[in-house]
């Protein structure tokens, strides 16, 4: 089969189109036939080149091998068809359309496998592979901040920081269902897409810097990374508001533990888990049309290096996706 293959960390050159051995699944594993998957962060940082938050590179090394890729094929985000069944699977059966995170990577491949109980759902019928593969990575960390870690309330605001890129557009979306007045932040090519999204009002960041104009929020959602600055926000924040670093690195951590201790406004950081009800519940929002994906770019799996360049910008609007079988698309745009 194809797939993409990394064994050496840096820029996206490292990534190569190689042939390599189909997998086998386990008995309680499912073998799934790749549709679509995408360029996320994870992705990213596991290259080892860009948006590895400070302080996260000896980490990056440790987590994913200290002097080359443990697992040389990338793509956490995943859309398909249930190929095949280990001999204990009752959850799945040949045929059926999921989608899911793949914790351990691999799905820039014609076929990977996956245990049954992982982050791993039927596909909302109503979306494409493509749309589906730009949903669960982006949309489940902004589920977790906003729902679990602010417990967002309806007429609370919030300010998303990063409102275009493929989890503020999911945020604000989510934030709008919550019940609350979304601003978002973002560069002027991006304004009016951000509103389209249900967003309140959208702030220009090359044209306005949102600390000077007085304004507070309940919630501040940041998710640029490297450029997470507390000190710098805390102005903008209510009292007793959060600051949810969901791009921030060691040191946002110990400002969490430091502001939880010192009480008032308070530091939210850390990944979000991947669990099954969180992406069933994502499924029930864009079946009823309450969740929709974005997609910037599209990319035939043999391109993947030119997708994770262009990632490497920093200037993608929500997804980048990879297309892998062919009725998935092949071009980009």
């Amino acid at each position: 089969m194809k797939a993409i293959v990394y064994t050496k960390y840096g820029s996206a050159d490292v990534l190569h189109l190689q042939e390599v051995e189909k997998p086998t699944p386990k008995d309680n594993e499912v073998l799934i036939k790749v549709h679509a998957s995408s360029v996320t962060a994870g992705d990213c940082n596991a290259r080892g080149f860009v948006f590895v938050p400070p302080g996260f590179g000896f980490l990056s090394r440790v987590m994913f091998g200290l002097r080359k890729p443990k697992q040389p094929i990338l793509g956490t985000e995943l859309s398909g068809e249930i190929a095949q069944v280990g001999k204990d699977v009752i959850l799945f059966k040949l045929g059926d359309q999921i989608f899911g995170i793949s914790e351990k990577f691999g799905a820039y491949a014609e076929y990977t496998c996956m245990a049954e109980d992982a982050t791993l759902v039927m596909k909302p019928a109503n979306l494409t592979c493509a749309e589906a593969a730009a949903i669960p990575f982006g949309a489940n960390t902004a589920l977790y901040f906003l729902r679990d870690k602010a417990k967002l309330q309806s007429g609370q605001k919030v300010l998303i920081i990063g409102a275009s890129g493929c989890t503020g557009v999911y945020a604000i979306q989510l934030a709008k269902y919550f019940g609350a007045e979304v601003t978002g932040v973002c560069s002027t090519r991006n304004l009016e897409m951000v509103l389209s999204l249900g967003a309140d009002h959208a702030i220009d960041y090359t044209k306005e810097d949102f600390t000077q104009n007085g304004e507070i929020y309940d919630v501040i959602f940041d998710m640029v990374p490297g450029k997470s600055s507390f000190s710098r926000y805390k102005s903008s924040l209510k009292p007793n508001g959060l600051y949810l670093a969901g791009a921030g690195g060691l040191e946002s951590i110990a400002q969490m533990v430091w502001t939880t201790l010192t009480g008032g406004k308070k530091v939210i950081a850390g990944m979000a888990p991947d669990r099954v009800e969180d992406l069933v519940f994502l499924k029930e929002l864009l079946e009823t049309g309450k969740l929709k994906p974005v997609i910037d770019r599209r990319y035939p799996l043999e391109q993947t290096a030119e997708a994770h360049r262009y990632a490497d910008t920093g200037h993608k609007r929500g997804s980048v996706v990879i297309t892998i079988a062919e009725q998935e698309g092949s071009s980009h745009g």
